[in-house]
């Protein structure tokens, strides 16, 4: 067994293959609390070899897999979700130690998202239809055509540490479910939290060698990615990363969620109040580390100067601190490369002109709840994604002027936009060039049912429900001629 609530001295398995915990041939790594700096385990990393062996592992599992009965594997889907729902407390509190998500924030993520993603998993197999088509061709009543899915085979998971178990959980369970096996590459920030699943996985009678884990950094999930014998992956990060894995992925399905731009516009019918607590939430939920953040916010003249004061007020308030305790609401971000970036986006702006203003310690891994005025289109932190908690509010007059900066980043995600006007926020909608736009509604809302990714240089193709499920099956056609009658094989005629 994975020793995932050992004392720090402990060497945790580097890797989960065929149904067992494996040591690491390549060393070990640290895994830090945020918070505090302390290290909370060491943890194994898998080698080369280790991949191979978890890749050979899922390559054997998968005919067997695939050919139980979707009612079999529907019922293992959902004894993972209700042995995760009994276990999701620890899980959290894992969470909140390895990443610095709040207490609140980390339960909101296991039991609202992680857990039931296994359950909705099953459904949506159940559910999955296959089509048949009429005989178009010829002049025929014997033609028969049949449409139905089949799985990929062996799937690689890649995924980020913000939402550790809520993206993992969301992938493993719709890829397994529909047949394929997987390798998943967690997140080193959240190894154990992540490592905390592979024994409910065991646990819940998820065969051997369906679901392998290997821990580790990128090279690990490079060298899955390099894999012929993987037939698809699916990966959530950065934009340069996934812009590498497509290009290695020409000829296999991907499916990628990357960076977002998150433009937060606020027309000036807007209600001030909702938009100041969608902005909140945007900009400060997790220390902004969402690919669903308000990266930019856009408010028109008319209520600029209300909305920075009330949002101004309401970042003051944060309670910002040990993440582990009940009432705090923002915590430290989760690493030294994060904070970097978002130092050197601040640094930019104040250094081209902007105004700052902050709320908070900054020690250690602690950023202020930071509001920038005064910014420019030529500012990094609006043509990049920041992921911090960074709130830069460009004041507009004019809606075409808020829709031409938020098509400057490339990035086209989720955007948010605030107004009363129907008409306005249908035909700004569609002018945005993002795979969402939340009406009234932060940047930071996503349904579980409903298909979620982004446009541009945001990702290729749509997760959730049976939008993953249409990623990771190839559909398939049967065509039957039954035979009987004779008939003109030329359906025109004449020539």
């Amino acid at each position: 067994m994975n020793k995932h609530s050992s004392a720090h001295s402990d060497v945790l398995k580097a890797a989960f293959i065929d149904g067992t915990w494996k040591d690491g041939s390549a060393g070990t790594f640290e895994v830090r609390n945020p918070h505090n700096g302390e290290v909370l385990h060491n943890v194994g990393y898998a080698g080369p070899d280790d991949v191979e062996a978890a890749i050979a592992s899922a390559r054997k599992a998968q005919p067997a897999w695939a050919a139980l009965s979707t009612i079999e594997r529907a019922q293992i889907m959902r004894r993972v979700h209700q042995i995760f729902l009994e276990r999701a407390e620890p899980i959290a509190q894992m969470i909140t130690a390895e990443i610095g998500k709040t207490i609140n924030d980390a339960r909101e993520e296991v039991f609202e998202y992680s857990a039931p993603s296994w359950a909705k998993s099953a459904e949506e197999i159940l559910r999955h239809r296959g089509l048949s088509f009429p005989s178009t061709q010829e002049r025929t009543r014997n033609k028969r055509l049949v449409m139905s899915h089949r799985p990929l085979g062996v799937v690689a998971a890649i995924t980020p540490y913000n939402f550790p178990t809520d993206i993992s959980s969301i992938a493993l369970a719709h890829i397994a479910a529909a047949g394929n096996t997987v390798i998943w590459k967690p997140s080193e920030y959240a190894a154990v939290s992540c490592a905390m699943l592979g024994e409910i996985f065991k646990d819940a009678g998820v065969p051997d060698g369906v679901i392998n884990i290997v821990q580790g950094k990128g090279d690990v999930g490079a060298a899955l990615v390099d894999s012929k014998d993987v037939d698809g992956v699916f990966f959530t990060g950065s934009t340069a990363t996934g812009r590498k894995i497509a290009e290695k992925c020409a000829l296999r399905p991907h499916l990628l969620e990357l960076g977002g731009d998150g433009p937060f516009i606020i027309m000036d019918d807007a209600d001030v109040d909702a938009a100041v607590d969608g902005a909140m939430n945007g900009c400060f939920y997790y220390s902004g580390q969402v690919c669903t953040s308000a990266e930019r916010v856009l408010v028109h003249e008319k209520v600029y100067d209300e909305f920075l004061e009330k949002l101004s007020a309401k970042a003051a308030a944060l309670k910002i601190g040990n993440p582990a305790e009940e009432d705090t609401e923002m915590g430290p971000l989760c690493n030294k490369d994060t904070l970097a970036r978002v130092k050197a986006h601040v640094d930019d702006a104040v250094a081209k002109g902007a105004k700052i203003e902050q709320f908070g310690p900054e020690e250690g891994l602690y950023y202020p709840a930071t509001i920038l005025t005064g910014v420019t289109t030529d500012m990094d932190i609006m043509r990049e994604e920041t992921f911090g908690p960074v709130a830069p509010i460009y004041k507009f007059s004019d809606v075409q002027e808020a829709i031409d900066i938020a098509h400057i980043s490339g990035l086209g995600l989720i955007a948010s936009l605030w107004t009363k006007d129907l008409a306005t926020a249908w035909r700004v909608g569609e002018a945005l060039p993002h795979g969402s736009v939340n009406i009234n509604e932060t940047s930071n809302y996503w349904d579980q049912l409903a298909p979620f990714g982004g446009a541009g240089q945001s990702g290729v193709g749509r997760e959730l429900s049976q939008w993953f499920l249409e990623t990771f099956t190839e559909k398939k056609l049967l065509v039957f001629d039954l035979g009987g009658e004779t008939y003109n094989r030329r359906a025109e005629g004449g020539w």
